[in-house]
């Protein structure tokens, strides 16, 4: 059996809510989708100052592929084909793809870290995890998302009643 990945979908910019719709059809063309946590409206973490707050979410996914890279380079091309330009580092975007973690996968290229290496921290990640994943554990640590996201402050982040 396929192990499920899990993947974070972000965007600030033209009409996020269509972005990210339109992201979770492309999903589709590389797995199942398992299911897909809420819209959550955040703040945005780091960055030029000035951004538009981001709806985020968590899908989690069957991918047809083993490959983590592979995978990876699908997200790439949904990000660009949806407008996404990387020129500064987390400035406002169309579209924001992370593969956060597969199963209990461990993998450090240059290319790719699994599981994400700042999931842990972020807020805006972990309460749609924990929403899809209540018992998901970082397969490093052993930590608990839904207890790490308690240890974080609550500011910035909203679940929406914004609808696939």
């Amino acid at each position: 059996m396929t192990s499920l990945a899990y993947v974070g979908l972000g965007s600030n910019l033209s009409d996020p809510l269509t972005q990210l719709r339109q992201a979770r059809r492309g999903l589709a063309g590389v797995g199942e989708i398992e299911k897909c946590s809420s819209l959550w409206r955040t703040t945005p973490v780091g960055g030029p100052p000035g951004q538009a707050d981001f709806l985020n979410a968590v899908a989690v996914l069957r991918p047809r592929t083993g490959d983590p890279e592979s995978l990876l380079a699908h997200l790439l091309r949904l990000e660009a084909a949806q407008g996404r330009t990387r020129k500064v580092r987390w400035d406002a975007r169309t579209l924001d793809l992370d593969l956060l973690s597969w199963g209990e996968r461990v993998l450090e290229t240059p290319d790719l870290k699994l599981p994400h290496p700042r999931l842990l921290t972020r807020a805006f990640v972990l309460a749609p995890l924990c929403e899809v994943a209540p018992a998901w554990r970082h397969p490093l640590t052993g930590q608990r998302a839904c207890e790490v996201l308690r240890t974080l402050p609550p500011e910035g982040i909203e679940k929406t009643t914004l609808r696939w």
